[in-house]
């Protein structure tokens, strides 16, 4: 079983995995995992077997505009096509 990182080390990290992102952002795991799979949140993922890592500047700034249209009203498939993206 994997030692979860210190906040500070993730605060500094380049890449995060999705857990750590929920710790950062405040928003649920299961959230963030559906975000990723409508395509509204970037990672990167070098070999099909490893983890899922995200840019974390680039992740947490999109979590909290996503969170902010939320809180506006939108719907997902709204932000989704604010985003340019198509399912």
């Amino acid at each position: 079983m994997s030692r979860q990182r210190s906040m500070e080390a993730i605060q500094t990290a380049e890449y995060v995995t999705i857990g750590e992102l929920a710790r950062l952002t405040d928003v649920r795991y299961s959230t963030l995992k559906f975000y990723t799979e409508e395509g509204m949140i970037p990672f990167r993922q070098p070999e099909k077997n490893l983890t899922r890592r995200y840019k974390r500047e680039e992740a947490v700034a999109q979590i909290l505009w996503i969170k902010k249209m939320r809180a506006e009203g939108k719907s997902v498939p709204e932000i989704r096509e604010m985003l340019g993206f198509r399912k």
